[in-house]
């Protein structure tokens, strides 16, 4: 074999069966071969495991697929580019035109944008509540025919808990899927609840560091199949070195979440009784709405503490401004702290009823709470709130 071969056969490195590494390879390969022309016909045809394109699937992905489906108490998992990306293919994959879909003011921006934008213009109505509308919900469901039920616990960006038990009986008893954006409460919680379909950014606290995108669907298998041959062909998946690192976040997920969480409920308890501070919106605090709900149906309560200042609009620029441990920046569950204003925050395109209906005020914040030191930061928040009092 002669040199420029050798170059694209090199000799293999084999691992013994006995000998494995401690931390999984990162197959940073687009394509894998079979033995035979048959081999790879079997495989085709589903009658084999392996692996063919990285587009389809790809081990390393595979490997964390099958870690969160496990964490999330379902069967199988599809992991995408980014949490947009999950959502989008999750959305676009199982509804078509002349679909109605029920869905919540109470949701992450470009989700509202994706149902109002795109899924209106392929032909999917949909009709939009309130989280906490219990007998609306019931009423828009038994009214129509709904093909899909989409909603988020803890909301973004004012924590509000959806009543998970009842919004899914409800949808089941008219034939309706459940999606549930689950990224605020993590892969440990809310698997006891019959949600049909979990999505999740898995550049929150799966990474955990910000330094790596991704999103993931996670389902009962024949959901799955049916969304992966549409995700394939969107050629939406997760890259395997993405992959990879979004593993490494994995290995300290617990370690983070229960620490950020446990910061998260000192602060918002800290925050409740300044003189600065009008409402604290934190399911942990018992003057959250739906605090004994958020107690039932979370482990913890999770590390995004949302508040109104008492200055209203004028006091946002000033607070935001001194805060110094506190990055002005979007995303959240990594371990650095960040805050998010009002102006980054609004609802854009929703008539006046509905944006009333979000809570987003002119003086609403949103902290996400990092690792830093938890007397540190209540240190830093209680110095930029002094500036207005």
């Amino acid at each position: 074999m002669k040199g420029r071969t050798r170059v694209n056969h090199p000799p293999e490195a084999t691992v013994p069966a006995d000998n494995r590494p401690l931390v999984a390879p990162v197959y940073q390969s687009v394509k894998f071969a079979f033995e035979s022309l048959e081999e790879t016909l079997r495989f085709d045809r589903g009658e084999r495991e392996g692996y063919f394109y990285t587009r389809r699937s790809n081990p390393t992905t595979r490997q964390l697929e099958k870690l969160l489906a496990e964490l999330q108490q379902r069967d199988d998992c599809i992991a995408l580019g980014s949490g947009a990306g999950a959502i989008s293919t999750c959305l676009l994959s199982l509804l078509r035109s002349g679909d109605h879909l029920l869905c919540f003011v109470e949701t992450y921006g470009p989700t509202l944008r994706l149902i109002q934008g795109l899924l209106a213009r392929f032909g999917v109505t949909h009709t939009m509540l309130s989280i906490e509308d219990d007998a609306g919900i019931e009423r828009v469901l038994a009214g129509r025919p709904t093909r899909l039920v989409y909603f988020e616990s803890p909301t973004n960006p004012v924590t509000r808990i959806a009543d998970i038990a009842r919004i899914t009986r409800a949808a089941h008893a008219h034939g309706a899927l459940t999606v549930m954006d689950n990224t605020f409460a993590g892969f440990h919680n809310h698997g006891q609840y019959g949600v049909d379909i979990f999505v999740h950014s898995l550049t929150k606290y799966a990474s955990g560091h910000g330094d790596v995108m991704g999103g993931a669907i996670i389902a009962r298998s024949e959901l799955i199949r049916a969304i992966r041959r549409e995700a394939v062909l969107q050629g939406a998946l997760l890259d395997p070195h993405a992959a990879f690192l979004v593993m490494r976040g994995m290995k300290t997920y617990y370690l983070r979440y229960e620490a950020q969480a446990a910061s998260a409920l000192r602060i918002a308890t800290f925050l409740d009784g300044h003189a600065a501070v009008e409402r604290v919106h934190y399911p942990g605090v018992p003057g959250h709405a739906r605090h004994a709900l958020a107690r039932e149906q979370m482990r913890e309560f999770g590390s995004i503490v949302t508040f109104d200042l008492a200055g209203g609009a004028e006091a946002v620029k000033p607070f935001a401004d001194a805060l110094e441990f506190f990055a002005i920046t979007p995303s959240l569950g990594s371990v650095e702290s960040l805050v998010m204003p009002p102006q980054l925050l609004r609802l854009r395109g929703l008539p006046a009823e509905l944006a009333a209906l979000s809570g987003i005020g002119e003086g609403t914040i949103r902290l996400s709470i990092g690792i830093e030191d938890t007397d540190d930061l209540i240190g830093d928040l209680d110095a930029a709130l002094a500036r207005l009092v």
